[in-house]
């Protein structure tokens, strides 16, 4: 009971402040925030604590695929947002999909897969169009916040629920969809436009260079320290990097927005 109880206010707490800082400091900080693993890594740790540190330390392959798979969303989502966001979501799920189906088929192990993430990171800010200033939005709906919350409380108990069925891959998969990104770039879309829906996925890309280095550091540390060691330095590591990337962004940019 206690667990579910963790379950059901640990995550929706993270999800309120990364919205929070997005309505406070713009779209590109809440997007930069959802890259770190606000959800995945609470469902990681309930994995490990439900399942055993093997079980979660398997689940960090599917994670990395993942990382790849969200760098490739937002990717797509940018390049489709001036269609509307239905016509934008759709494709850049249908991308996710793909590109997770691939890189499953591939077993590639973690090292192979955090290469080919930081590989997709890099492409994916290099070919999207920098931040343009920040567009007006309208005030939320008093039902916006508690609608988040209960979102991401019924996605972590349910990744938790199915994984014995799925397997570690496909729990690590299906615990880093980018659900918390979705909800924060309709959200935008809607409100405020295209423009700042990018705004929203290139911080979030800016941000999974931290959400990969997270889940390697993990795969790597999980199978020879206790769980606070194993999460609490792959929780530094990716810090560090959002603390990096925070920096960069908000380096002035030279180049055109499209």
């Amino acid at each position: 009971m206690d667990l579910l109880v963790f379950k059901l206010v640990v995550t929706p707490l993270l999800l309120l402040a990364a919205t929070l800082a997005s309505r406070r400091w713009g779209e590109t900080i809440g997007g930069l925030l959802v890259g770190l693993p606000l959800t995945s890594g609470p469902i990681s740790v309930f994995l490990a604590l439900e399942h055993g540190p093997a079980f979660a330390t398997q689940a960090t392959s599917g994670s990395l695929v993942a990382t790849v798979a969200q760098a490739a969303f937002c990717f797509v989502y940018g390049r489709l947002a001036p269609l509307g966001w239905p016509r934008a979501l759709i494709g850049a799920c249908a991308t996710f999909a793909g590109v997770a189906a691939l890189l499953q088929w591939s077993a590639l192990q973690q090292t192979g897969l955090f290469l080919v993430a930081v590989l997709a990171i890099a492409l994916a800010l290099g070919l999207m169009p920098r931040n343009p200033a920040r567009t007006a939005a309208l005030a939320a709906p008093w039902w916006d916040l508690p609608a988040r919350m209960v979102l991401i409380a019924c996605l972590v108990v349910g990744v938790t629920l199915i994984a014995p069925w799925v397997g570690p891959r496909v729990s690590g998969v299906l615990a880093s969809f980018p659900f918390m990104a979705i909800i924060l770039v309709i959200f935008a879309h809607r409100m405020a436009g295209p423009a700042a829906a990018r705004q929203v996925m290139r911080g979030m890309v800016a941000g999974l260079l931290s959400f990969a280095a997270f889940f390697y550091v993990l795969s790597l540390a999980l199978p020879r320290m206790n769980m606070l060691g194993a999460y609490g330095s792959a929780m530094l590591c990716a810090l560090a990097l959002q603390a990096l990337s925070f920096y960069r962004m908000h380096i002035p940019a030279t180049d055109p927005v499209e």
